[in-house]
């Protein structure tokens, strides 16, 4: 393969192996990304792995500031890769990833976020809502 092969026109990046669950964005002013987790959830949290799917597919709407956007985006995607692993779900661990998720809606919950849209508090309080008592 001649180097120029190896080099993309556009200035993205290069991949020379196998490359997966993985989200990029280029020459991009602003970007708003979400990955799911579509692995076999544990026998008895498909409530809860349907209530993050939820969280993580509405994030976007609620016009969050980037960073709190980000920390509530990774917190679910811990308690989702925490419910669909290949080991059994270790108790301690899931509730310190959901207390994390409902640490990081918190702020929104309370209307101290910043640059949130209409109707962003009620959507946090109810989605900490749902993620309490579950898991």
């Amino acid at each position: 393969m001649s180097d120029q092969q190896n080099t993309p026109r556009d200035g993205g990046p290069v991949f020379n192996g196998a490359v997966s669950n993985a989200q990029f964005a280029w020459n991009n002013e602003t970007v708003t990304q979400n990955q799911q987790s579509n692995g076999t959830v544990a026998p008895g949290y498909e409530t809860l792995a349907e209530r993050v799917n939820e969280l993580l597919r509405e994030l976007p709407r609620y016009g969050l500031a980037e960073q709190d956007r980000q920390d509530t985006r990774e917190a679910a995607e811990e308690v989702l890769a925490e419910i669909t692993g290949p080991e059994p779900v270790e108790p301690g661990r899931l509730r310190r990833a959901l207390t994390t998720l409902r640490g990081a809606l918190a702020p929104v919950a309370t209307g101290v976020a910043v640059g949130a849209t209409a109707g962003a508090q009620e959507w946090a309080v109810a989605a900490i809502g749902g993620l309490t008592g579950i898991g």
